[in-house]
């Protein structure tokens, strides 16, 4: 890992310089090296219909906003997850509708049964803990949504989640804490409800 000094030229790949006068070239890296994990997270958030104009919006907004890049505080990585991420936030009623949508179907049996033999079981299953999960999170605040899911979707370390998010890397900690004792705690009585014990 190589050591940031102020004024030096020893930034590594992942705090390229954006502020030059033709940024096309650094702009071209940061597409390509992360533009197809942006995209899938954000898919996995808003679907592969959005996805596209979402990741495509986020790298216009970083290209406008070039100037407000600090390779000092935070890699360019988590300031695309951050500008996505506020992008995103745009679709949280959407996002919500959704997740509540889901929900119900599992509390009113409209659940798809259809199958084959053995299986059929294993897709009820799978489908009253998607609508389990997909109603947990609809229960989440925004901020707490955003937490879980660029760590577990996105795969950024609590570090970047706090670049990201612009929040101290403690408070990040905190909220996955807090967040998994309550997704924890409220999984037992949520199959007890759906007579799942």
């Amino acid at each position: 890992m190589q050591v940031i000094q102020e004024g030096s030229e020893i930034w590594g790949h992942d705090r390229p310089d954006l502020g030059g006068p033709e940024p096309g070239p650094a702009f071209g890296r940061l597409f390509d090296t992360h533009a197809g994990p942006l995209r899938r997270y954000v898919a996995r958030r808003v679907g592969a219909e959005a996805a596209n104009d979402l990741v495509a919006e986020t790298f216009l907004v970083a290209l406008r906003r070039r100037e407000s890049y600090r390779r000092e505080l935070g890699t360019a990585r988590s300031w695309l997850y951050g500008i996505a991420t506020n992008l995103l936030r745009h679709h949280v009623r959407s996002e919500l509708r959704g997740l509540q949508a889901t929900a119900r179907l599992a509390h009113t049996g409209e659940l798809s049964y259809a199958g084959h033999d053995g299986r059929v079981a294993e897709q009820v299953d799978a489908q009253v803990r998607a609508a389990q999960l997909a109603g947990a999170l609809a229960r989440l605040s925004p901020a707490d949504r955003d937490t879980l899911l660029l760590v577990s979707w996105a795969g950024l370390e609590p570090a970047e989640v706090a670049e990201a998010l612009g929040i101290p890397p403690g408070t990040v900690r905190s909220r996955l804490h807090r967040i998994r004792r309550s997704l924890r705690t409220n999984a037992p009585a949520q199959e007890e409800a759906n007579g799942l014990d």
